[in-house]
């Protein structure tokens, strides 16, 4: 199927995306991805290096007649977010994306697509390898790292890149011109626990929390689509409250930057309460797939008698953890005052383990306001620190402020107004673009961001539309053909 993927139009794009989705490309695990851009790059024989953090940087001269043009970067990130569906027996470390085409659509096979960002990287490819497309000089950039940290954006040296304008091929709406993007930074409360034996009159279930949309933790999390972690809390909350109810492990969520779509629990409860604690807890089952049942309509909620553990959680530990993770906001905490419908500031409760004595609660906080990122940080610490936890602040990252008097914001403005005959929605997105951390050692370079209509990502339901790819794909030439001339 992979062959026919190399065949959509434009060309240019699709047979590059489908050479890049044969390399395993998890984030922190890219050395193979690079080597495949070097390759890339040294078979064009442009000038291409690898700076000390793994980013790759290859560079075109401009075309004849397009000397006096200002350099730009063309820039994407070489990692994909790695989700698959519970049934799908696929390992990311050493398969390629397995895709198909679905209509005016492309998507994997009960994966990830890896169209954020592999659409953007090929279609830098297709710019490099291209013989007849007009352009000034290009300096590509293709960073590491990007989903989990974005170290590759942060270990980019000051003096490396010349050029003047930053192209990021980064976003999911194609009528969308991005001038903004919120910062983050990760929290992680960790705590140990002593364990109890468990009683001889008991009975053990697994609880599974499954079939939720999930999706890309800044971009969708004003929708109101369900986190595994908190429904998961909820039935735990319930059942300790009212049954009892002990915990022995705890494996909810994956990646910080992906709303949970799954939650898995192990626990305990009276024998003797084994009836009213089913009546009810299927009572609570009924009532939360009811509430969700509009934007969720495949959550499934099952639970199954399994094996008595030998261990279960220290009561008081367990009372604490359920009522942190209830306190802890999950979703948005503010929206723009500026901006209309701009998510400011939200949390993702993204990954909850408990198990051999040990708890790890994983969030990603955003925030566009780095004063108003801190706030959402310190009331969560607070609600953690309250129960016992030790409380990590990790990978904060700025975000990217808006510049109205851009000139190449302006330029490719009114260019999108003339082809297409309608206004592009110039707008800040919640998500955590790299355009913030590089202008910190870029603080002249001129920046926008846009990209093909892309739905689901960080989900196994990601897809990428063929239409909007090739809108995507010529809206990029245009801009190359017009870039603004040196002063």
């Amino acid at each position: 199927m992979n062959l026919e993927i190399k065949n959509i139009e434009p060309k240019a794009i699709w047979s590059h995306f489908a050479d890049l989705n044969a390399v395993p490309r998890p984030s922190k695990k890219e050395e193979r991805v690079i080597q495949f851009m070097v390759d890339f790059g040294n078979k064009l024989r442009l000038e291409t290096f690898v700076d000390k953090v793994g980013n790759v940087i290859i560079r075109k001269p401009a075309t004849i007649g397009m000397e006096n043009r200002k350099t730009v970067v063309l820039q994407g990130h070489l990692d994909m977010v790695h989700q698959k569906n519970s049934d799908t027996n696929f390992n990311f470390d050493t398969e390629g994306i397995k895709m198909i085409i679905d209509g005016d659509w492309v998507k994997a096979d009960g994966t990830t697509l890896g169209a954020d960002n592999g659409l953007g990287v090929a279609a830098i490819m297709g710019i490099l390898a291209s013989t007849d497309i007009m352009h000034p000089a290009i300096e590509a950039l293709f960073t590491i790292d990007e989903e989990t940290g974005m170290t590759g954006a942060m270990g980019l040296e000051g003096n490396i890149l010349k050029g003047d304008i930053l192209l990021n091929l980064d976003t999911e709406e194609d009528d969308e011109i991005g001038m903004g993007c919120a910062g983050g930074v990760d929290i992680t409360a960790t705590r140990k626990y002593k364990e109890d034996e468990v009683g001889t009159e008991s009975i053990s279930y697994e609880i599974a929390v499954t079939g939720l949309n999930g999706g890309h933790s800044g971009m969708d999390i004003n929708k109101g689509l369900g986190n595994a972690n908190k429904i998961m809390n909820r039935l735990l909350f319930d059942g300790f409250t009212n049954f009892g109810l002990r915990i022995s492990e705890i494996n909810g969520g994956s990646l910080r930057n992906a709303i949970p779509r799954e939650s898995f629990a192990n626990i305990v409860i009276d024998k003797a309460s084994k009836e009213p604690f089913l009546f009810e807890l299927n009572d609570l089952i009924n009532s939360i797939q009811l509430e969700y049942k509009s934007i969720e309509p495949n959550l499934l909620i099952t639970l199954k008698e399994i094996p008595l553990p030998k261990k279960i959680m220290d009561l008081g530990v367990q009372e604490e953890l359920i009522k942190a993770i209830y306190s802890a906001l999950n979703g948005v905490y503010r929206m723009s005052p500026d901006i209309e419908g701009l998510v400011e500031t939200s949390n993702n409760i993204a990954r909850v383990i408990v198990k051999d004595g040990n708890i790890m609660i994983g969030s990603l906080t955003r925030s566009s306001s780095e004063t108003n990122k801190w706030d959402l940080a310190n009331s969560l610490r607070s609600s953690f620190e309250l129960a016992g936890f030790n409380v990590e602040f990790s990978g904060s990252y700025p975000g990217w402020l808006p510049n109205i008097n851009s000139e190449i914001l302006n330029t490719v403005t009114k260019l999108y107004e003339e082809l297409y005959k309608e206004k592009p929605n110039v707008a800040a997105c919640h998500a955590g673009l790299e355009c913030g951390i590089l202008g910190q050692n870029y603080p002249n370079m001129d920046m926008v961001s846009f990209g093909p209509n892309i739905r689901g990502a960080h989900s196994p339901d990601e897809k990428a539309q063929i239409s909007s790819t090739k809108k995507f794909w010529n809206f990029l030439i245009e801009i190359l053909k017009n870039t603004p001339s040196k002063n």
